[in-house]
């Protein structure tokens, strides 16, 4: 679930800090810029693990700050595939059931990755196992706040850095006593997509909510 990772950054320590020490204003200052922060095809970033090796410290004109090539190992969140977790039910959807760790909430089980039978109670807003016992079948409800245990089967990382406008959002120039006009920003809002989720699976014995399990 969490992993060591090899990286290199050049840190910028401003001048009010020169009279810490090194490693430690290095320490804050790459914890300030990567904790909480997911890397693309990394994972996310949890804390500073420890600083390996520090190359020689520059000042440049007109900037009064150090700054110094920095090589360290860095614990990220970036589960392997096949690997089982345990989180809770943050909410249920049409998409399937969403899933959180506490530290991080992007983890979805689609409806085909549940026990099946599944069906979706449109009232409660919550996915139901329809579960055949030889005296019938019982709902067995997936509610929001539950333990649940469930596989990784897929990781999907998106590149949000931010991006110039697209050739097709630029405006034609306007003709000589033409109008111009422009589609209402509203219409250009995209959903904002998470930069790295977890897909899992249920869909084994053992696998789904641990009361099932546990009784």
């Amino acid at each position: 679930m969490f992993v060591l990772v090899e990286m290199v950054d050049t840190v910028r320590i401003p001048p009010w800090d020169f009279q810490r020490p090194l490693n430690e204003a290095i320490a804050e200052e790459l914890n300030k810029k990567l904790a909480n922060k997911v890397v693309y095809n990394v994972g996310l970033c949890i804390c500073l693990y420890d600083v390996t090796k520090l190359e020689d410290s520059y000042i440049f004109p007109g900037d009064g700050a150090s700054h110094t090539k920095v090589h360290f190992r860095y614990v990220v969140f970036h589960p392997f595939l096949e690997e089982i977790l345990t989180g809770k039910i943050k909410y249920c959807s049409q998409e399937g059931v969403h899933v959180t760790m506490g530290f991080f909430d992007d983890i979805l089980i689609p409806p085909e990755s549940l026990q099946q039978p599944a069906k979706f109670d449109e009232a409660e807003q919550v996915w139901v196992w329809e579960y055949e016992t030889d005296e019938g079948a019982h709902d067995l409800y997936m509610d929001q706040g539950e333990e649940i245990r469930f596989r990784v089967t897929d990781e999907v990382f998106v590149d949000t850095s931010p991006t110039g406008p697209s050739a097709a959002e630029k405006e034609a120039p306007a003709q000589p006593g033409q109008a111009t006009t422009s589609a209402p920003k509203e219409e250009n809002k995209e959903k904002k997509e998470a930069p790295y989720t977890l897909i899992g699976t249920i869909c084994e014995p053992g696998l789904g909510l641990l009361s099932w399990w546990n009784n």
